[in-house]
């Protein structure tokens, strides 16, 4: 199943960032471009990574109580490879 439609990224493509020691939406971003266009699938790369033992930062967890997109902002820029 594709997490990132922008950049075509599957979920396994995502898992194995986890695997190799990705514990931030931010350095899955670094290692497969997933939640740097649009951001639209941070929420599930979060969720990914809460299933694999990270825990999401603070703000997200606040912004998830809040209903906000607050953990988007920022990712949607180019992360520099």
């Amino acid at each position: 199943m594709y997490v990132c439609m922008c950049h075509a990224v599957t979920e396994a493509q995502v898992k194995q960032q986890i695997a190799d020691g990705a514990d931030t939406p931010r350095r899955i971003a670094q290692g497969c471009k997933a939640g740097t266009d649009c951001g639209s699938c941070v929420r599930r790369i979060q969720a990914l990574l809460g299933e694999h033992g990270a825990r999401p930062c603070p703000t997200a967890r606040l912004a998830a109580r809040l209903g906000s997109a607050e953990p988007q902002t920022g990712l949607a820029e180019p992360v520099a490879a």
